[in-house]
């Protein structure tokens, strides 16, 4: 069973809980007023990470994972420009526009990293009465109040398990406020659930018939619970959320439902790039079409956001992503190696000299190695050394024609379905192949090396090099690759 550290209790404990249906997850998704960094990146890609190991060991997953296209301030909690309007101010357009654009910029970075589709996606702007009824009902039991200029604060003095999940005491956060004071505010850590502003562009009638648009914490909460019911079973986003939107989304929705918000809360820690924190001064905050136009792939950027244990900080590097791109091609070298071996009918070796280089359980140990370590948290690190350790060893089994057929149909099996968990396609690139022609060429230069005409051999290899393919004389005969 997995175990997973728990933000709120400070512990690692058994996920999922025991129960009948799917695991519910909900994560928070962008903010779609500028394209994703690989920091926004890097918990997308531990959400989809955790769900493809879920299903690897056999449980259904319902993901949830909103837009956020409304009520993202910039500061704390009520001081400050609404992201989306200033966004929409910068670049002329409206916010509507401005949200389809770039929620559109980020689902194809989703597909280009191969993240699996969520349950649902829903947009907070088309979730508003959903948000009305839960402040409503705030209002009616007496965790909310109206303001004398008619905004709505929830009120964190009525919900005495306030701070729980960051560790913050109210009387803390009185101490060392780092936003502005309301003076219409009750407490200073009083946060909004609805804010009448005449001139914001987003406007919908709301609570007590106020008009206005939503605080960001609002969203989450109303959301979750329309998807998901009043309990999740995990609540899941990066370190700088747990406050204070986590911690806001837990005392509403409790006040409400008087039942644990989520069973379970997980967080991701912040991204370092060449070692400095990411900053619009130093340059150095990367987008995935950023690291693309440097020339790596989509797969090289995912397996390097998931090379370090969610819990710490990873440092990005470039040279990072080289040896990422590496570790890919070495992946899909071998996996197409063996899918040649495993096409070619070779019986399997009978010589104990050679069958010393063999190891016909390691697909079992392996698997079995790599699971726990991913039931441990989600120690990646110690799962993707299983999986150097399995590339090697079919590497030198086949060096060694040490396995035939059979045997290189288990490995590439066990492969395909360890390094799906990553989510990494490497059997895919491998069977579709050389195009009709370039394969017609490799198959005159076989004929040509068989009968010794090596002039004719060399210039079959330039042809192909021409189509952007290298041909390479394996033990098992020639293999094809992508220049």
């Amino acid at each position: 069973m997995l175990n997973l550290y728990d933000s709120l209790t400070r512990k690692t404990k058994p996920f999922p809980p025991e129960h009948q249906g799917p695991v519910t997850i909900y994560a928070c998704g962008p903010t779609v007023y500028h394209f994703a960094s690989i920091g926004n990146l890097r918990t997308f890609l531990t959400v989809d990470l955790l769900r493809r190991h879920l299903e690897y060991r056999g449980k259904e997953v319902r993901l949830v994972m909103n837009i956020t296209d409304v009520g993202h301030m910039l500061n704390d909690a009520d001081v400050g420009e609404d992201k989306l309007e200033a966004a929409a101010a910068k670049e002329g357009k409206t916010p509507d526009e401005i949200a389809r654009f770039y929620e559109a910029a980020f689902f194809r970075d989703m597909e280009a990293l191969d993240v699996k589709p969520a349950f649902r996606n829903p947009r907070a702007t088309e979730h508003i009465p959903e948000m009305v009824m839960l402040v409503e009902k705030l209002l009616d039991e007496g965790h909310a109040y109206v303001t004398e200029k008619s905004d709505v604060y929830f009120d964190v003095a009525s919900f005495k398990d306030y701070g729980k999940l960051s560790g913050n005491s109210v009387d803390e956060l009185v101490a060392g406020a780092r936003v502005e004071v309301k003076e219409d505010k009750r407490h200073p850590a009083d946060f909004a659930l609805w804010i009448n502003n005449p001139d914001h562009v987003m406007q919908w009638k709301g609570p007590r018939g106020i008009q206005g648009y939503p605080g960001w914490h609002l969203e989450c909460s109303a959301m979750a619970k329309a998807y998901l019911g009043e309990t999740i079973d995990l609540h899941v986003g990066g370190e700088d959320l747990k406050f204070p939107h986590h911690e806001c989304e837990i005392a509403q929705s409790e006040s409400v439902s008087g039942a644990p918000f989520a069973r379970h809360w997980m967080h991701v820690s912040f991204l370092l790039v060449e070692g400095e924190k990411m900053s619009k001064s130093k340059g150095n905050i990367y987008t995935l079409q950023d690291l693309i136009e440097k020339g790596f792939s989509p797969a090289a950027a995912r397996f390097l956001l998931l090379s370090s244990h969610y819990r710490t900080q990873l440092n990005f590097t470039l040279d990072g992503l080289k040896a990422a791109e590496n570790f890919i091609r070495y992946a899909r070298e071998t996996g197409l190696s063996l899918a040649v071996l495993a096409d070619s009918g070779t019986p399997e070796p009978t010589d104990p000299e050679i069958l010393k280089y063999a190891d016909p359980g390691i697909e079992v140990k392996a698997e079995a190695a790599f699971a726990a370590a991913m039931d441990d948290d989600l120690n990646v690190a110690v799962a993707v050394a299983h999986l150097h350790a399995l590339l090697r060893y079919a590497n030198g089994a086949m060096q060694n024609k040490a396995i035939g057929s059979d045997a290189a149909k288990r490995l590439r099996a066990t492969l395909e379905d360890l390094t799906g968990v990553f989510g990494l396609k490497i059997f895919d690139v491998a069977e579709a192949g050389p195009p009709a022609d370039v394969k017609a060429l490799a198959v005159e230069r076989e004929t040509a090396r068989a009968e010794k005409r090596w002039k004719d051999s060399d210039r079959l290899r330039d042809a192909i090099a021409e189509k952007s393919w290298i041909v390479e004389d394996t033990p098992q005969g020639q293999r094809l690759k992508k220049a």
